[in-house]
């Protein structure tokens, strides 16, 4: 029976593209999850800025001649990588006091035989970093008094040495935001996968649900089948994308607000990377959970028809979490050409910065003529299926390769 004239073929998309997105969106547990998701982001964030951002360094009192430690400390303590944070002490009973409660990592007093090293006070004993410091200092400014006493320009000398320092020329030197890069990569396969699923299996749900209610009957009175498949397709698959654009809103946002996220270019770039290929991976197995969905009557059949689908992202997540720690290998490079691969492997080699145009353009030209062919597929079972109802469709009918009994 064909659909009236009034009702076009946009049309009819629209309104029920229209009424699958405001019925998720209104949901009060909807609302909900996201909002408490979203806080969960942002809380995220802002502790991982505060506990891991730059402290105030190693608590380290002087005393007395000692004070005279406090610049070639902070500088030594900043080349090695341990900040050092000095403070004055009144004398040796109190920064012996300090450092019992606490206050104090370690506290430097003159060394009594008056030959210009120190002491160091320690509730049990010195860190290797920080013994590192403390040494490296003490020792450049003994040899330095050493120099002046021989008469050596000290300043000369350390000129001399910086000269023979060793300079490291790597063939394949690290990115400096190679660190941030791997977290946005990890980021983009947690976030494909887990939109992937759920939205997926909200489809098959759909479909469903208006099966087992008989409301697939009166919808289908008045449009076409493949009509109602991808209207609910398109409302479902908005609903995901707002949601992925949410978070990823409040992360780049809560990121660099904190200064946890420097690579604000490549955090665009990954997200705008992440919600296209949520388009269009959602595009592609929407329409098997459509086809799988409307195979079964009842909800809990669900799993037996889409189970295959599970699996094959399941896949496409490992291979994804392998290829996090080496975007660029033969694994992701090759696999990153192969739909569905593409939809999670395309977005890590974005973040990693190892995609060329060339690639992006090719394996989205590919997803889509991969994903107009199993649409086509898809849309058979779909309508030979929606209708049916009890018993699970078999497969051999579903896909008209035998005919109903």
């Amino acid at each position: 029976m064909s659909a009236p004239a009034s009702l076009t073929a946009r049309r009819a998309i629209a309104l029920v593209a229209r009424r699958e997105f405001v019925v998720q969106v209104v949901k009060k547990s909807f609302l909900v999850s996201n909002a408490v998701v979203v806080l969960a982001i942002i809380g995220g964030i802002v502790a991982f800025g505060v506990f891991s951002g730059d402290d105030e360094g190693e608590k380290v009192g002087l005393v007395a001649e000692a004070g005279a430690l406090a610049g070639p400390l902070a500088a030594t303590g900043e080349s090695l990588g341990t900040p050092v944070d000095t403070s004055e002490v009144a004398d040796a009973d109190e920064a012996r006091a300090q450092v019992a409660d606490g206050d104090l990592e370690v506290a430097l007093l003159p060394a009594p035989d008056g030959s210009g090293g120190v002491v160091a006070v320690t509730e049990s004993e010195l860190e290797p970093e920080l013994r590192a410091v403390v040494e490296t200092t003490v020792t450049a400014l003994a040899q330095r008094a050493a120099l002046d006493e021989a008469g050596v320009d000290p300043d000369a000398v350390a000129a001399r040495v910086a000269e023979a320092g060793v300079r490291v020329d790597a063939l394949d030197p690290p990115e400096p935001d190679s660190g941030q890069r791997t977290f946005l990569a990890f980021t983009a396969v947690i976030l494909m996968f887990g939109q992937l699923i759920g939205f997926g299996t909200y489809v098959a749900m759909g479909v469903v649900e208006e099966k087992s209610s008989r409301v697939v009957e009166l919808l289908l009175s008045t449009i076409r089948p493949l009509h109602l498949l991808w209207g609910k397709i398109l409302g479902i698959g908005a609903v995901g994308l707002l949601q992925l654009a949410v978070y990823g809103v409040a992360g780049i946002a809560a990121g660099t607000a904190t200064g946890v996220l420097t690579v604000t270019g490549a955090a665009v770039g990954v997200f705008v990377s992440v919600l296209g290929w949520f388009v269009l991976g959602f595009a592609l197995f929407a329409v098997l959970y459509a086809a799988a969905g409307s195979m079964v009557s009842r909800q809990e059949d669900v799993n037996s028809t889409t189970g295959p689908l599970l699996l094959l992202i399941l896949a496409m997540y490992g291979v994804g979490f392998a290829a996090v720690g080496d975007p660029d290998g033969t694994l992701s490079a090759v696999l990153s050409w192969v739909p569905p691969f593409s939809a999670v492997l395309m977005p890590l080699r974005v973040a990693a910065g190892v995609a060329p145009l060339s690639q992006v353009v090719g394996t989205v030209l590919l997803m889509l003529l991969v994903t107009a062919v199993l649409a086509w597929g898809a849309s058979k079972v779909y309508q030979r299926s929606v209708l049916r109802t009890g018993s699970q469709v078999a497969w051999r009918e579903a896909l008209g390769l035998a005919r109903r009994t």
